[in-house]
């Protein structure tokens, strides 16, 4: 027996030579695969990025390059699986009949649907990523906010739209038929998703009114942090602690929210104390001294107010107010300090002594 007749030879309804170009262009596509989506790669990058960007390849291809592989190989095998027959004496029903045809060519189709669905959402997300460090590189973070609201919201149209689609193209439902069903079910629909929509809702008015923006400090419901990420959703705040929460949009909407990043200062006040040895002058010099000093500081402002306030019970106490014009909280506390030393050195300069709690007992003989 030749080569020929060998590759001639028929098993279930299909030649060897068939079944040897299946495994053929599978392996050739496995192979190439790589390289195939590399190019497709380079190709979107020089499309949606710029020469000043500092994005790379690799974090496109690490994006997009797994969707790729998996949509050559669907496409790779439905040129090769389209070359086989399967045995007449299966008599299997065509594709528009229910059996094995419909059930594998529908199935091929919603793996089909959902990797390109798969791609356009990775491909936003980078998108978005370029227009993000654009954004960042102006002064206002608005436009930050509105990139980070226009990619979720292309995410979802995308996702909404891929559903739709499939089930028209896949299931061969009738999505005029459905989109008017919803409208008769409409109601039933907004009470099952009546909390989602609320928070739908204060996701617009956050955006349209601004209370913060990406990157504010925020103190809400007993949470402060900084805000990372506004979604359609929730909000994603930062905290001093370094945790990470999602909070619902409708409770930063109705709750009482303070945007510190808004103050143009940070409050300090606090009580020292002097022994009860000091005179009325080295009261009135540190209280006149510490006034000096908060009001000529370059980091205060004119309402700082330094009295000699109450006769505690171990001490004589100077009430200390100002404050600092900065919200960056490294320079709060580098003032804060500063200010703290000089105090120091004043009261020593007065010869007067720091008050520490202290109790007289007085023994008496029997």
């Amino acid at each position: 027996m030749d080569i020929n007749e060998f590759l001639a030879q028929v098993y279930i309804g299909n030649t060897v030579r068939d079944y040897l170009w299946v495994v053929g262009s599978l392996i050739v596509g496995g192979i190439f695969q790589y390289f195939i989506s590399h190019r497709i790669s380079d190709l979107v990058f020089k499309l949606v990025s710029q020469d000043e960007t500092k994005l790379n390849k690799e974090q496109l291809y690490s994006l997009v390059g797994s969707p790729l592989r998996w949509l050559i190989m669907l496409i790779v095998l439905f040129v090769c699986t389209s070359h086989l027959d399967y045995p007449e004496s299966w008599e299997m029903a065509p594709r528009t009949e229910f059996g094995l045809r419909m059930v594998l060519h529908r199935t091929y189709l919603l793996f089909l649907g959902s990797v390109i669905t798969w791609i356009a959402i990775r491909l936003t997300r980078f998108i978005g990523i370029v227009m993000l460090e654009r954004a960042e590189l102006t002064e206002s973070k608005s436009d930050d906010q509105i990139v980070s609201f226009l990619v979720e919201m292309l995410r979802i149209l995308i996702i909404v739209l891929a559903i739709f689609v499939m089930l028209g193209a896949v299931f061969k439902v009738d999505v005029g038929a459905l989109i008017a069903g919803l409208g008769i079910g409409g109601l039933a629909l907004a009470l099952a998703a009546k909390e989602s929509l609320e928070n739908l809702l204060a996701s617009f008015i956050i955006f349209f009114d601004k209370p913060f923006i990406i990157g504010d400090l925020v103190t809400v419901n007993g949470v402060t942090g900084t805000v990372e990420k506004i979604g359609f959703r929730s909000t994603r705040i930062r905290t001093l602690e370094k945790s990470y929460l999602t909070i619902p949009n409708l409770m930063m909407v109705n709750n009482v929210l303070d945007n510190l990043s808004l103050r143009t200062f940070r409050r300090v006040s606090f009580n020292i104390g002097v022994t009860y040895d000091s005179t009325e002058s080295q009261l009135k010099e540190i209280v006149a001294e510490i006034q000096k000093l908060i009001d000529e500081h370059p980091h205060t402002n004119q309402d700082g107010e330094i009295h000699f306030v109450e006769f505690g019970a171990s001490s004589l106490d100077i009430m200390i107010l100002y404050y600092i014009d900065t919200m960056d909280w490294s320079v709060f506390l580098n003032v804060k300090e500063e200010i703290n030393l000089e105090i120091m050195r004043i009261v020593k300069e007065q010869n007067a002594e720091f008050a520490f709690p202290t109790q007289t007992l007085h023994l008496q003989k029997p």
